[in-house]
């Protein structure tokens, strides 16, 4: 896998290099900037890109306009946001460009999700494979409401609508939650119904799920 990092940080931007490469990936470029990324994207071909949400010059949220905007340039290209806190505008956003940009994946993790080394590599290696990957904290905070107006209000049904956030195929949410796959596949079209995408086509109906439940 090829990447390119982006982060302020020189001593945790060497660090992920040095854990990429150890890990047999081959990291292209390495930059401290949203300027320099979007530059460094253009120049080296990669598969994803790990870029930190706050950048220079204001430290506010320049990485993430950088993530879009690689997305509509480079839309094959993995996008995977890496952010101290839960900002769910931020995550919001990611959502909705996987929805209209297509191709590569995208995903949001908490920079404390780093130091667990092998949660970080897959959830790279899932958005260069063209899936998602959003941290539970930040799926948490974004599917988070009252059960008395809760559409999905089954307990299972909101568990499985996380772990769709967090990009986890239909095979793995079986495993995770000691369910069938069936059950999965009933509880999905359950969600589907309720949340009225049953006929929508030329979008991702697992996307579409989570941005009708978040915006609702």
């Amino acid at each position: 896998m090829r990447v390119i990092l982006a982060d302020d940080s020189t001593l945790l931007r060497e660090g992920l290099v040095r854990l990429l490469t150890e890990e047999g990936h081959d990291v292209v470029a390495a930059v401290g900037d949203a300027t320099a990324l979007l530059a460094a994207v253009d120049e080296h071909p990669a598969d994803a890109v790990c870029v930190d949400v706050r950048m220079p010059p204001t430290h506010t949220d320049e990485g993430l306009p950088a993530a879009l905007e690689i997305r509509g340039r480079h839309p094959r290209l993995g996008a995977l946001v890496l952010s101290q806190y839960v900002e769910k505008r931020y995550a919001t956003e990611l959502l909705t460009g996987e929805m209209t940009a297509g191709g590569g994946g995208v995903g949001y993790l908490l920079k404390d999700r780093v130091v667990q080394v092998d949660e970080f590599l897959d959830a790279l290696e899932r958005v260069a494979a063209g899936h998602a990957a959003f941290d539970p904290k930040v799926v948490r905070q974004l599917l988070a409401r009252s059960t008395h107006t809760d559409p999905l209000a089954r307990l299972t049904e909101r568990e499985v609508l996380g772990e769709m956030a967090q990009g986890h195929a239909n095979a793995a949410i079986a495993q995770r939650l000691h369910v069938s796959c069936s059950a999965v596949e009933k509880h999905i079209n359950a969600i589907f119904d309720k949340l009225e995408l049953t006929g929508t086509t030329g979008y991702s109906r697992r996307v579409l799920a989570v941005l009708r439940y978040v915006g609702s």
